[in-house]
């Protein structure tokens, strides 16, 4: 029995303070059974994606604010499916990535974070995915010297708390007493795994990862749809589950696609040869050019790596659809030496220097080809959608090759990551 019964109380009342307030994330709550643990492996407060484990010293010391903030930042990681998203990569520094990933949205979401929540501004709106490159030159496997970070009133025994925490909310204090008592082989915690808190719960098979992140994009739509109805998602949460929750369709079938499909073959009617001797003119099929311009943002949040997977798509898809293709690069203006035209035999290819920095602004690309004397059959852009867009739709078709969460006001959007 608990020697914290005011704990639970706390713990009961914010989850039902984030029902009420925040319909999303207490959803997510919701779906995690609380369970008191035990202090030797877990410091502050750890999920496996089934069960919220907690020490009853570290919630006893936090106020109702930030017990709503602990509740949420375990249930959006599991929300997110950060224990099956690690893959090969480094436990501890993964797993620090995660927490700068999270924490941010729940801050910008208007709660208020526990005194050891990892948060650097530099991360936000980026995955652990792109943030656990970043970690890689830190010391200490991933700890750094957050001083910057925190609020001034923090006292020298907070901060020292906090790096021995390696963080908090995260799995990393299992694998501290893993090392130092001897007996935290994943072997051994299969055997010793227990419901109750008392030791760390047992490693789940890739099937049961799987299983469990399918279940748990699940009770994320469930909760968003819910959230939405009651008009309580919006901001950084609401885009963040939007870009998640959206198709993934494979974008090179999807362009293909789309290029195929205006490469429309058609019927011609043209006279023949008069010399065959057969006066009677036939249908003939007669395949149709296609004029695409495409664009490609330079303005140095696309990599060159990735501008040349892209090119290397558009010359596999020219050679199988006769397509004439403009090539434009962009960043707040038209780049130098714009344009470049590649016709139906040429090799598609963008030998260009990227000079990355600058800001993006779309205008100038949809300006140019508004000068020309006839539209393209489709306008394909490779970007970040992060920028200045035009005011008016265009009348030609556009695809947008998206890298990233921004959302675009017109045209077809296919997702690139």
């Amino acid at each position: 029995m608990s020697d914290y019964p005011d704990v639970e109380t706390k713990l009961a009342t914010a989850r039902t303070r984030l029902i009420l307030d925040k319909p999303f994330l207490g959803a997510l709550v919701l779906r995690l059974p609380m369970v008191e643990a035990d202090a030797k492996w877990c410091e502050t407060t750890f999920s496996d994606g089934k069960t919220f484990y907690y020490n009853p010293d570290y919630i006893d010391a936090l106020d109702a604010e930030q017990t709503q903030f602990a509740l949420s930042h375990e249930a959006l990681h599991c929300a997110l499916s950060h224990f099956h998203r690690r893959g090969h990569r480094v436990k501890h520094r993964w797993e620090l990535a995660c927490d700068y990933a999270v924490n941010p949205l729940l801050i910008k979401d208007g709660l208020k974070p526990t005194p050891d929540a990892q948060y650097l501004r530099e991360y936000e709106g980026m995955t652990a995915e792109e943030i656990y490159p970043c970690l890689e030159d830190m010391d200490n496997g991933g700890e750094r010297d957050l001083e910057d970070n925190r609020d001034d009133n923090d006292s020298d025994g907070d901060r020292e708390k906090e790096q021995n925490k390696g963080g908090g909310n995260s799995e990393r204090e299992r694998e501290k007493n893993d090392k130092t008592s001897g007996q935290g082989s994943e072997e051994d915690s299969n055997d010793q795994g227990s419901s109750m808190g008392n030791s760390p719960p047992p490693e789940m098979s890739q099937q049961e990862l799987e299983d469990l992140s399918v279940q748990w994009q699940q009770r994320m739509a469930a909760a968003a749809q819910q959230a939405l109805q009651s008009g309580k998602l919006e901001g950084e949460m609401a885009r963040m589950v939007d870009y998640l929750l959206q198709p993934r369709l494979p974008w090179r079938m999807l362009l293909a696609r789309f290029l195929t499909a205006t490469a429309r073959d058609d019927y011609s009617y043209a006279r023949p040869s008069t010399r065959r001797g057969d006066p009677a003119v036939y249908p003939s099929l007669r395949s149709h050019q296609v004029n695409v311009v495409v664009a490609v943002d330079t303005s140095g949040s696309i990599s060159e790596e990735e501008i040349q997977e892209f090119i290397s798509e558009i010359d596999s898809i020219k050679s199988q659809v006769r397509a004439r293709v403009t090539l434009l690069s962009c960043d707040s203006d038209l780049n130098y030496g714009c344009p470049w035209y590649f016709e139906a035999w040429d090799e598609f290819r963008f030998d260009v220097e990227i000079r990355g920095g600058g800001g993006t602004n779309f205008r100038p690309v949809f300006n140019w080809i508004e000068q020309q004397d006839s539209a393209p059959d489709a306008l394909v852009y490779f970007t970040d959608a992060e920028g200045v867009f035009p005011e008016a739709e265009p009348h030609y078709p556009v695809v947008w090759l998206v890298k990233g969460k921004a959302k675009v006001p017109f045209g077809e959007r296919i997702q690139l990551n």
